[in-house]
């Protein structure tokens, strides 16, 4: 049997699995290409919420997961340059610093770090492109599950109307992600204007991710382009403040971090870090 074949059995296990699971879709048609069908799969993960699910789903998600991974490309550390190899930049922390145009659930780092929304769960919308959703779908429902857990641990604590604040990370495993852990936070949402108040909440979001990733021996980290996206987060504002930010954070934290990486996805977004980089 082929790995191929293989996989293709588990795609078709899960989905019957998933539907079954769903209850509301359990009676819903499978279609007959692998895309249509490994879209499906993620669209019932997505709209899953946190329950138990049976041992042998999970192993087999696991093992569909993992392939998926290896088929999509793992990035490792190595293969990730410093600002010195890929910019020629001279700036402070610049064999400490990298920036990366690329899918961060790609990423065998330490860390990569999820623009998380207040109620800690992952985005809901099947196949939705935001991070959230590829992170969480890529991880598998494991990852929902622990998100699930903390969160009514803090609400047990706080009160059932808790939600998480701005810039307060949380510390996930990271399952089935190359990544060994997730770091989830919630950005500031711009709604009229740009203030210093939103600059500094911003900022913090580095700062207690990187404090966050020192306390718990994490030395490699990627970071997203935080709150740029719904959240509304000017774009080039906010690779200036990542950068101030996190080159401030390495001179006051000598020796803490091997490598910190600002994940990029447009070209836009590229130019943006290249120009705070340089």
């Amino acid at each position: 049997m082929t790995k191929i074949s293989l996989q293709e059995q588990r795609l078709d296990y899960l989905l019957e699995a998933f539907k079954t699971d769903s209850v509301e879709y359990k009676d819903l048609r499978t279609p007959a290409d692998t895309e249509s069908r490994q879209r499906l799969l993620r669209s019932l993960m997505n709209i899953r919420m946190p329950r138990p699910m049976a041992k042998e789903t999970l192993l087999v998600q696991d093992a569909y997961l993992k392939e998926r991974a290896e088929e999509r490309g793992i990035v490792p550390l190595d293969r990730i340059p410093s600002i010195v190899e890929s910019l020629g930049s001279k700036r402070p922390f610049a064999d400490t610093l990298s920036l990366w145009q690329g899918d961060i659930t790609c990423l065998a780092v330490d860390a990569i770090v999820n623009a998380a929304n207040s109620q800690m769960l992952g985005c809901f919308q099947p196949c939705h492109s935001c991070i959230d959703n590829c992170i969480h779908t890529y991880a598998g429902i494991q990852l929902r599950a622990e998100c699930h857990q903390q969160m009514q641990a803090l609400r047990s604590r706080y009160g059932r109307n808790y939600e998480q604040p701005t810039a307060v990370p949380m510390l996930t495993e990271g399952y089935n992600l190359p990544a060994k852990k997730v770091v989830h936070i919630v950005g500031p949402i711009v709604y009229d204007r740009l203030t210093p108040d939103l600059e500094n909440d911003l900022a913090d979001c580095y700062r207690n991710t990187l404090d966050l990733c020192a306390e718990n021996s994490l030395r490699s980290v990627a970071f997203c382009s935080i709150s740029t996206g719904v959240f509304r987060f000017p774009k080039e504002r906010a690779s200036e403040i990542a950068v101030q930010t996190v080159t401030e954070w390495l001179a006051a934290h000598s020796g803490k971090m091997e490598r910190v990486i600002f994940n990029v996805f447009s070209d836009r977004d590229r130019c943006n870090y290249e120009q705070s980089l340089r």
